[in-house]
């Protein structure tokens, strides 16, 4: 069986999106978690942070699944979910100007806003038992002890759960250590991402992500949009901020009616078929 496939990316952060539409073929397709482990590695597949699937769907215009490089299904991805759209507007299979995209975090909003996609990411949730966190209430400046260090924690839900780290030089910490062992801490019942920040003025932020079962990426909108939540949460920054990544810039606004706005680019980079 030959697949296609389109190989995307927003601000580095890079997904392979496959068209799932046709039942016929999407019941022909491996295991999905298998799937995307193998077309997902960077040496023996065609290598992403992710791989995003386009299904129909009954309660929005369409439905995206989304599979982490480990296997994992989670809930939701903001640049993955621009990367969606992009994929649908630049192949015509939507003319309209603003999608409702099915997703398990519930439906979201993209919509074209020039050469970017403007994202409602919905509204962030606190409460603890939703993100889900094993501790009740908000949860803000939480004192959590990893190895030799001990973190100020702040958690909130995009959709999938996140816990926002402030550190004084974010450009040079250690990552690639830490992040793993809070992604896989027991507070967290489904794992969670991990955004290290720092905070140079009200509109700008600093950011670096472990992904839950992807590692440390490019750039991850979901954790910008909670980020923002965070550090206005903390007094720390406005309702609209620019969060720097490693692979870009994104636009976060909280809106007054309670949303979350993420506005940034979203690439095709190329389209090719691979043997299963």
């Amino acid at each position: 069986m030959r697949l296609s496939f389109t190989k995307m990316h927003g601000l580095g952060n890079d997904f392979i999106v496959i068209d799932c539409r046709d039942k016929a073929f999407s019941s022909r397709l491996p295991d999905l978690s298998g799937l995307s482990r193998r077309l997902c590695d960077r040496r023996f597949g065609i290598g992403a942070d992710q791989m995003l699937l386009l299904y129909p769907s009954g309660a929005a215009d369409f439905r995206m699944a989304i599979f982490n490089a480990d296997g994992s299904e989670v809930e939701m991805c903001g640049n993955g979910i621009r990367c969606f759209a992009r994929y649908i507007w630049n192949r015509e299979i939507s003319r309209k100007e603003a999608l409702e995209v099915e997703t398990p975090a519930g439906i979201i909003r993209p919509e074209k806003a020039g050469d970017m996609v403007r994202v409602d990411m919905g509204a962030p949730q606190l409460e603890g038992s939703s993100i889900p966190v094993g501790i009740d209430g908000m949860i803000m400046d939480y004192p959590l002890v990893i190895d030799d260090m001990k973190f100020e924690m702040t958690c909130v839900s995009m959709g999938n759960p996140h816990a926002v780290i402030v550190v004084e030089d974010v450009e040079h910490f250690d990552v690639a250590k830490y992040g793993p062992l809070i992604e896989n801490h027991r507070l967290f019942p489904k794992r969670t991402n991990v955004e290290f920040i720092q905070v140079f003025d009200p509109c700008t932020i600093r950011m670096r992500v472990w992904e839950r079962g992807a590692g440390e990426t490019m750039a991850c909108g979901t954790g910008a949009s909670a980020v923002a939540v965070a550090a206005n949460l903390k007094g720390m920054a406005d309702k609209k901020v620019w969060v720097k990544l490693p692979g870009g810039e994104l636009f976060i606004e909280l809106h007054d009616n309670g949303h979350v706005y993420m506005t940034g680019p979203a690439e095709e980079v190329f389209e090719g078929q691979i043997n299963l």
